[in-house]
Parts: structure tokens; sequence; C-alpha cells
């Protein structure tokens, strides 16, 4: 049985990774916005992945969140 530091652990190494990479895909877009003949299809996918780190990110970050209610 996990503990809850365990599983906050986890989630804060999952949360550093995905940021790490958010960044990175960041900085990629912005290298190949740079080429005037960059494949605009290739950077709309890099973009959406983009996007959908940052919504994963907010979910963890929301799951770090004590609840108050409990």
């Amino acid at each position: 049985m996990r503990t809850e530091l365990d599983e906050t652990t986890s989630i804060e190494a999952k949360l550093l990774e995905l940021e790490i990479e958010h960044r990175d895909l960041d900085l990629a877009i912005a290298q190949i916005q740079t080429n005037p003949f960059a494949d605009q299809l290739h950077i709309k996918r890099l973009k959406k992945r983009k996007l959908q780190l940052k919504d994963a990110i907010a979910r963890l970050k929301d799951r770090m969140i004590p609840d108050l209610d409990a």
C-alpha cells in the first residue's frame, strides 16, 4: 500500500518530467520558427503536444492541492 508521501513524490517527479518536456518543446518550436521554410504542420503538432503537456501539468498540480473538505 502506497502512502501519501509516496504518491506526492511520484506526482512531483512526473510533474518535473512534464515541465522539462514542455520547456524543451517551447525551445524547439522557437528554433524551428526561425526558419522561414519550416514545416507548418510539424510546428502545429508540436504546439498541440505542448498544450497537452500544459493541461497534464495543471491536472497534476491540482492533485497536489489538499482537499479542504476532508
